[in-house]
């Protein structure tokens, strides 16, 4: 098992929604040339790669994760000529771009779909996953994950929207068409791909098997040998079932598989076990300390490799759901990222995050676009919710509290566009947006920028070993050990005064969101209070 050091363990990675980072020409949808734009504030940031969620040619039935030619560009984000300009501008900066890999399905409007739909025969029909009846398989966007082509008489399988079908990975052809597509964009010179619900590719419909099917692995590591397998790339696996044993077989190096996984076990405790994501309890925090502090304890270095993260695309802003995004946002936001960016694993940022970005206080559904909450409003309408239930489902974790337009300014439209955005843009943007931040030398920006800056210089960050401290369910405070020394570093994880009692002796302080405490014996910490400093023991 090697231990080699990778450039993606000391990298910070930053997830921009294309259409809603920047608009560079006024229509109201953000683009690649807005992205080019704001480069410079990136590498301000520190960040090492942008995840750049999907800007291939799409029909935008899912915001873009429903493909229609992987080898080209979305007209919406502008052309080929745009995005080679943002792999050559990144590079100049530093910053590696990390491809949005959507390869469990298709768009229905793709070649290969259009082509299978002519006839049972057709040499493309066994590229997607046919039947004559369907099954219980349900989609995750509502309802049967069966819809019948009438033409022919027979069901195709879409996981997520009817215009998603999914792609038979046990056809070798489908497989290499894919392999040969990701080179397309290494030859370009990606830094790497985040791969979109990975663990479903190797589903096995007919006993209703979607997620880590047995022949996943096998997929994976022929991927690896047939594409970025002997090149120093990043690979992001979703996978929303992975247990930290899964994870290893992921990322194991020896395994050639993967760099690392999402996991979103942490996630998971926004909702009732075992039901929707839409049916939100309070948050457990000593399960909440329980989840993380396994995936850092039980994925070693050596056998596996963590990503860390509190928000993206498909998530609601943490600080707006677990935190306190009114009378403490500024310091609970340093919190949150104080918490996650010292412990080991790889962070990814999402827009927005590093400024306190919050949920958008939805009130009605027409002011909702994506197609997950519409349909979920529509489906427990007729299951007789209230529609003020459903909306604050949504208000709570609906995908479209990520989407809202990035707030650089406080102009019009948050400086997103000249013209009318896809999405409103959150009317508290003029008190928060980037243009304040940069403003404000103790703003939740220069607290990211010192993490992302501890973490490349400091080894102790990125492969220290991780130790919990008992404390009250509140406090949530872990021990860093690294080569005799070691680090502390608290949070009081909520709006109540806690206590902080320890025998440690406190050194060199290292960062906090309101001071560093000069006796450890006994610390009575600030709503969001959030402290690291080397320590030795009594």
């Amino acid at each position: 098992m090697t231990n080699e050091k990778k450039w993606w363990q000391t990298a910070v990675a930053y997830q921009v929604y294309p259409r809603s980072y920047q608009d560079s020409d006024g229509d109201g949808i953000g683009d690649i040339k807005g992205i080019t734009s704001r480069l410079d504030y990136l590498e301000k940031l520190g960040i090492t790669a942008i995840w750049l969620s999907p800007v291939y040619a799409s029909p935008m039935d899912d915001n873009g994760y429903d493909i229609s030619d992987y080898e080209d560009i979305a007209s919406i984000f502008g052309d080929m000529a745009a995005m080679d300009e943002l792999l050559a501008e990144a590079d100049k900066h530093g910053i590696k771009i990390i491809m949005d890999l959507v390869v469990n399905h298709t768009s229905d409007e793709h070649a290969w779909f259009v082509e299978a739909k002519k006839s049972k025969d057709n040499d493309f029909r066994d590229y997607y996953v046919w039947r004559d009846q369907p099954n219980n398989l349900t989609s995750a966007f509502s309802g049967s994950a069966w819809e019948l082509d009438e033409a022919s008489g027979q069901y195709y399988l879409h996981l997520f929207s009817k215009k998603q079908p999914d792609l038979n990975w046990e056809n070798e052809k489908v497989r290499q068409a894919v392999y040969d597509m990701m080179n397309f964009w290494i030859d370009k010179g990606v830094g790497g791909f985040r791969m979109d619900v990975i663990d479903l590719i190797g589903k096995i419909p007919d006993d209703e098997i979607t997620g880590n099917g047995p022949k996943l692995h096998d997929y994976l590591h022929e991927m690896n040998q047939a594409t970025f397998g002997d090149k120093d790339l990043l690979t992001v696996g979703e996978t929303w079932g992975a247990t930290p044993e899964i994870a290893k077989l992921y990322s194991a190096p020896d395994r050639e598989e993967l760099s690392m996984v999402f996991q979103f076990e942490h996630i998971s405790l926004s909702h009732e076990p075992d039901q929707p994501k839409w049916d939100v309890i309070d948050l457990d925090k000593a399960k909440l300390k329980a989840v993380i502090s396994k995936w850092q304890t039980d994925l070693a270095v050596g056998q596996g490799w963590n990503s860390l993260f509190w928000n993206n695309h498909d998530l609601p802003r943490a600080i707006s759901i677990w935190g306190n995004d009114t009378a403490y946002r500024v310091q609970c936001a340093k919190a949150f990222a104080i918490l996650l960016h010292l412990m080991r694993g790889t962070p990814f940022i999402y827009q927005g995050e590093e400024i306190g970005m919050t949920n958008y206080p939805f009130e009605t559904i027409d002011q909702v676009e994506d197609i997950e909450s519409l349909n979920m409003y529509a489906e427990r309408l007729e299951q007789g919710y209230k529609p003020e239930d459903i909306m604050a489902s949504i208000r709570a974790v609906g995908r479209d509290n990520a989407r809202v337009p990035m707030q650089w300014d406080a102009t019009d439209h948050a400086g997103f566009t000249s013209g009318q955005p896809w999405l409103a843009v959150n009317s508290n943007y003029k008190t928060i947006n980037d243009e304040a931040a940069l403003a404000d030398k103790d703003s939740i920006f220069y607290t990211y920028q010192k993490l992302i800056a501890l973490r490349k210089q400091n080894d102790w960050v990125v492969y220290g070993d991780y130790e919990l401290l008992e404390t009250s369910d509140n406090v949530f405070a872990y021990l860093r050990h690294f080569e005799g020394k070691q680090y502390l570093v608290v949070v009081n994880f909520s709006d109540e005064v806690a206590s902080f009692d320890s025998q440690f002796v406190g050194g060199k302080g290292i960062i906090a969101n309101r001071q560093i405490p000069k006796d450890l014996t006994h610390v009575a910490l600030q709503p969001w209070d959030a402290f690291a400093i080397e320590v030795a023991s009594e």
